[in-house]
Parts: C-alpha cells; sequence; structure tokens
C-alpha cells in the first residue's frame, strides 16, 4: 500500500476543507467572544440588579420614613388642634370674664321688695332721652347709655306703625323716688301708695334701665294706657328690643302696671315672650346666666 499524500486529495475537497476549518476556527473565536461578552453583560445586569435593589430598599425606606413623619405631623397637628380648642377655650372664659366684670350685676337683679338698691347707687353711664320721644318736652328723663340704642329703635318702630308711644318717666334717683314716694303717700295714703309705688332704693327706676310709658292723649295719668294701641303694640313687640312688663296682672308685688316696661336684654325679654313667663317669677341664678348677653 502507498503511503497518503495530500497531493493526492482532489483540489476542491482541500478547498472545501480549508473553508470549513476556516470557518470553525471564526465559529470558535466567536464563540468565545460573545461568551465573554453575555458574561460581562450578565455581570453588568447584576449589578444594575443590585443597584436596582439598592434604590427600591432605599424607596421603601424613604416610604416608611415619610409615613413616619406623616404620623408624626398628624399626631403634632392634632395635640396642636387640642391645644387650641384649650387655649380658645381659655381665651373665650377670659373674655367672659372681662365682660362680666365690666356689666353692672345689679341691673338684672329683682328688686321689687326684694333686693334693695343703696341711696349711693346710680348707674355709671347715664344719656338725656331725645325730647322728641318725651310727653313733656320741657321735663328731662334719662336713660342707661347702652340701653338709650334699644330704646330709640323701639320708639322707632312704633312711629312708624303711626303710634304715638312717648316717656313720661324714666331714671329716678335714690331721693326722687323718696320724693315722689312720700307725696304719693299724702295724696292717696300709705297702704294705697304701697301698692303701686316703690319705697327708695326699691324701684327698678333708679338702675336707669326703666320707662314708663305713655301717649299724647293720657299723658301723666297712665290710667287708661292698658286700653291704648301703643300698650297693645307693647305687648306684642317690646321683647325684640329687649323690654318686658315688670309688673302683669297677677303679680306678687304691685298692682298691674301696664306702662312699666324694663330693659333686661334682647335674650331674655324673648326668652320670657315665648315661655309667656314673668320675670319675677324666674330663679335670681337662671336671670343672672343671661347678664353677659345683656347689652349684645
Amino acid at each position: 500500500m502507498k503511503p497518503f499524500s495530500i497531493k493526492q486529495v482532489p483540489l476542491p475537497i482541500l478547498i472545501f476543507l480549508g473553508v470549513l476549518l476556516v470557518f470553525l476556527a471564526y465559529g470558535g473565536y466567536r464563540y468565545y467572544t460573545l461568551n465573554k461578552e453575555y458574561k460581562s453583560a450578565k455581570a453588568e445586569l447584576g449589578n444594575k440588579i443590585s443597584d436596582i435593589e439598592r434604590i427600591e430598599k432605599k424607596i421603601s425606606d424613604i416610604e416608611l420614613e415619610k409615613t413616619s413623619l406623616s404620623d408624626a405631623l398628624y399626631a403634632e397637628q392634632s395635640k396642636n388642634a387640642i391645644f387650641k380648642d384649650q387655649i380658645d377655650e381659655i381665651t373665650g372664659t377670659i373674655g367672659t370674664l372681662e365682660k362680666l366684670s365690666q356689666t353692672d350685676p345689679e341691673l338684672l337683679k329683682k328688686y321689687s321688695k326684694v333686693y334693695f338698691l343703696n341711696e349711693h347707687y346710680e348707674p355709671s353711664k347715664l344719656a338725656n332721652i331725645d325730647s322728641k320721644y318725651l310727653s313733656d318736652s320741657e321735663d328731662e328723663q334719662f336713660i342707661h347709655s347702652e340701653v338709650r340704642p334699644f330704646l330709640k329703635k323701639l320708639l322707632d318702630s312704633a312711629a312708624n306703625k303711626d303710634l304715638n308711644l312717648k316717656i313720661v318717666s324714666g331714671f329716678r334717683s335714690f331721693g326722687e323716688q323718696t320724693y315722689l314716694k312720700s307725696g304719693y303717700a299724702v295724696t292717696y295714703g300709705a297702704g294705697t301708695a304701697n301698692q303701686f309705688s316703690a319705697d327708695q332704693g326699691y324701684s327698678e327706676h333708679q338702675l336707669g334701665t326703666t320707662v314708663d310709658f305713655t301717649n299724647s292723649a293720657i299723658g301723666a295719668t297712665l290710667t287708661d294706657f292698658e286700653k291704648s294701641a301703643e300698650y297693645a303694640w307693647l305687648l306684642a313687640n317690646a321683647y325684640k328690643y329687649g323690654f318686658i312688663l315688670s309688673y302683669p296682672e297677677g303679680n306678687a308685688y304691685y298692682q298691674y302696671e301696664p306702662w312699666h316696661w324694663r330693659f333686661v336684654g334682647d335674650k331674655l325679654a324673648k326668652k320670657l315672650h315665648q315661655d309667656k313667663a314673668n320675670f319675677y317669677d324666674m330663679d335670681q341664678r337662671e336671670i343672672d346666666q343671661y347678664l353677659i348677653n345683656l347689652f349684645d
């Protein structure tokens, strides 16, 4: 047998084998490079996944911190709201106490044969009643200055209804009441005078919050005032301006006095009107609750 020689291989086969060898070599090289790139990409991807996981954990930590801060903020806001309510309550209490300290407690006392006003008592502020509202324009009359706006509204409202409501008497001092009561006692006798006129120190007129109404036809006599249109209007409307009838029919203090009206403030007057109650039948402690709103 002859030894094998490459020269015996046909040229086409040799060429094919050469090309195949080149492709195999290139394929091996490409596999090597691609495998290297794959491992590098895989490693880089792994790093990116780790980075993403770290970022996600950081975001989760931030969210937890945000939730914690939000809870802390809400708790602080709730605490502040409680403090604000407490501060507002304290401020309101202080304001109420300050307002009460500036309001004369005598103004809602029950004076008719119950409480006594001493001879030196006089309202802190008195104001003239405009002469156009007086039964006698020459007879100067006074009212508590805080009551005057309410009285003016009442009188103007009556005038707008074509009523001729007038005032015959306003503030009376301790001395004036003494003089008036003495005159009544001489004229009518002490027993009769006690039925319709208070002793000095017990008259609501000394408070400066009380007036006696009349009209031009009746004047100072007052006896027929209950039959007048002005009286009917007062019964239906005076409470809107804070005034009440002190001595209605059947009261336990004095004879029925349809002309005698006292200012007790808007809120208390409305309550008495709605309940069809008498001021002097109320407990003094209940009355005192309305002192804070007397001039509101």
